[in-house]
């Protein structure tokens, strides 16, 4: 399926209505209108957040609540009008149906060149796709991954898609790769493939044929990413860095070691402007404190050592175990809208982030309350606004074995980003332990996208 690129720049409302009108019924292949879930007015993306939404060994998780700027897109000013009256439950769509019908809708065209957007959707730069790919087929090497939990997150991401897809229209547009003839339904496409094939095998307990090379050169196109850096380019290999979940002792309590509070903004608070009014370290200052100006808009969810907050905001997840022996997962939730500052100490980062207890590790998501479970060594972040979710990739490791994974995540370090992809390593009770686990996979490899034929 090929859309045109200025058809599928529109804000999703206003593509639902076009396809209506050609297909002569307003909300023809929609369901009805139904009830929204109760969600925030801004919504905190992985395309945007950790959930995210994602954050990077080296940088932040981003979230981003800001949503797509509505451009002059030519229409009438009666079809306007009707969209913006429109009941917003139109966005509950069929993927499929409403997939199909942006197909229809205009002719399929294959841009050369790809606008590269910024966590605002605001335009960076143009990029030839030559650039960025080239045609290729995976060397004959070794194949590992571990099958159930690729399966689980090609299911996960999947759902996903079919879920949330309408609600998330971000997800919906073809992106950087669009320029190599690869949409969403393809991409949709070879995650049904995939999710199949490993099914199939799983149950008949042989081994996998996504292990086997020829096998996928056989039914994948495979597209060289040259990782493109406006600002180096003569590295061709994308640059792998590794995020991870540490292991940090806590208290519910403060004391004189844990004394950093972790805090969660109050559910009726949630749209409040005092979120991005402070600076981490105004956050941090007793603001939230009793006789602070903001006591009573969040709620302190445990204290942790000013180093243990400071890594669990840069790896986005933190696993507290507390003194009574009880564990708890804390994920990102609302930053600040403070954008990470690459290079600079992460002390001095002036992005803060929120938290909220959750009961397993999540990826991307819209928001803090609908994200894709994650696995480790099967799960990359990236970006997803420009190179798209779920999405399979191939790296060679410094064994020259090849590893699978798909992007389920992203974070602060891809708003853009054409030539990094994080991989989500694990849970770690200290650094050393990660740094032997993550130490195969090396800074620069080469890497594929794998895309069914």
């Amino acid at each position: 399926m090929k859309s045109a690129k200025k058809f599928m720049s529109m804000p999703l409302p206003v593509r639902l209505f076009l396809v209506a009108i050609a297909t002569l019924g307003l909300y023809q292949g929609c369901g009805a209108p139904t009830a929204q879930s109760n969600q925030t007015a801004e919504t905190d993306v992985q395309v945007p957040a950790a959930p995210g939404t994602r954050p990077t060994e080296q940088e932040d998780a981003a979230d981003s609540g800001s949503s797509p700027n509505t451009a002059e897109m030519g229409i009438d000013e009666a079809v306007e009008e009707a969209v913006e009256e429109a009941d917003p439950a139109v966005a509950t769509c069929d993927l499929a149906t409403h997939l199909s019908q942006a197909s229809a809708t205009e002719a399929a065209t294959i841009p050369q060149t790809y606008n590269v957007i910024d966590e605002q959707q605001a335009a960076q730069y143009d990029v030839p796709g030559t650039d960025v790919f080239r045609d290729d087929s995976l060397p004959s090497q070794t194949v590992d991954f571990d099958e159930r939990a690729l399966l689980n997150v090609l299911k996960s991401t999947r759902m996903y898609f079919t879920e949330e897809g309408c609600a998330d229209p971000k997800i919906l547009e073809d992106g950087v790769l669009g320029t190599q003839g690869v949409t969403v339904e393809d991409a949709i496409a070879t995650l049904d493939f995939m999710i199949e094939t490993l099914s199939e095998d799983i149950a008949a307990k042989q081994p996998t044929r996504l292990k086997d090379t020829t096998f996928i050169n056989e039914n994948f196109e495979v597209i060289r990413w040259l990782a493109y850096d406006p600002t180096y380019l003569d590295e061709l290999r994308t640059r792998i860095t590794k995020y991870a979940v540490f292991t940090h002792a806590g208290s519910r309590e403060r004391t004189e070691i844990y004394n950093t509070p972790v805090y969660r903004i109050k559910d009726d608070l949630e749209n409040e402007e005092f979120i991005t009014q402070y600076t981490k370290q105004e956050a941090l200052s007793g603001i939230f404190e009793p006789g602070g100006p903001e006591h009573g808009n969040v709620e302190t969810l445990a204290y942790l050592t000013r180093e243990g907050l400071e890594d669990a905001l840069l790896q986005g997840t933190a696993f507290i175990t507390f003194p009574d022996g009880t564990t708890t997962y804390f994920n990102v939730d609302r930053n600040n809208g403070i954008a990470y500052v690459p290079g600079l100490a992460q002390p001095q980062q002036e992005r803060f982030w929120y938290f909220k207890e959750v009961t397993k590790l999540n990826g991307y998501g819209r928001n803090s309350d609908v994200k894709i479970p994650i696995e480790p060594g099967v799960t990359f972040a990236g970006d997803v606004l420009n190179i798209g979710l779920g999405k399979i990739v191939a790296i060679e490791d410094r064994n020259q074995n090849l590893r699978i994974g798909i992007i389920a995540d992203t974070g602060g370090a891809f708003l853009p980003n054409l030539h990094q992809l994080d991989f989500f390593a694990g849970v770690f009770p200290d650094r050393a332990t990660y740094q032997e686990a993550v130490q195969e996979l090396p800074e620069f490899t080469p890497t594929y996208f794998l895309v069914k034929k």
